[in-house]
């Protein structure tokens, strides 16, 4: 795992996780894995060791937040979505909008065993088939099922303020589903 700080900085959250998990500059995790979890926000000029992640599939969490991120004018014009973006930043990647409309704390909390009629659902979104079926097989792992939302076009269908997004908690993959569905394209606020 890498963080903007240096891998020293992660060393508490290392020991944490155990043995398997170590701390590297960003390229250096980028290199090691076989797949990557992006959790940055995103920039009109791109930082990310692009290089590295050729070739893989990048799970990108970010959502676009104006207050955070500034305009950005081709994401307030509903040109192109900030995945859009990202696969353009990452041309060799296989990028997929992944865990974006569920808080980092309700991964741990909110999981299921499949099958169990409470078990809540999660969308992904991507160009590529390969990362929908790893996203899915996450999800699955973590206790969540999954919607397709795909392509990267449509990704927007989860940001914030879409009825998916404001129900992330309460949603089972019909609902998940359905909510997609109510999603009205809009500005970012």
């Amino acid at each position: 795992m890498a963080n903007s700080r240096g891998p020293e900085t992660l060393a508490g959250l290392v020991t944490e996780l155990g043995p398997s998990a170590r701390a590297a500059y960003a390229r250096e995790a980028a290199a090691a894995g076989d797949f990557a979890v992006v959790a940055v926000p995103l920039k009109v000029v791109n930082d990310m060791p692009a290089e590295e992640l050729a070739g893989k599939i990048v799970l990108d969490t970010n959502n676009y937040m104006v207050w955070r991120d500034g305009n950005i004018p081709v994401l307030d014009s509903g040109e192109k979505t900030v995945h859009e973006l990202r696969q353009e930043q990452l041309p060799a990647s296989k990028v997929a909008k992944a865990f974006t409309h569920i808080q980092a704390p309700r991964l741990l909390t909110s999981a299921r065993p499949a099958g169990a009629t409470d078990r809540l659902a999660l969308s992904v979104s991507s160009n590529f088939p390969e990362a929908v079926a790893l996203v899915t097989r996450l999800y699955d792992q973590f206790g969540f099922d999954t919607v397709d939302n795909s392509p990267l076009s449509e990704s927007w269908r989860t940001g914030p303020g879409q009825p998916a997004w404001i129900r992330h908690a309460h949603q089972n993959r019909e609902e998940l589903a359905l909510n997609l569905r109510r999603a009205r394209r809009h500005a970012p606020a």
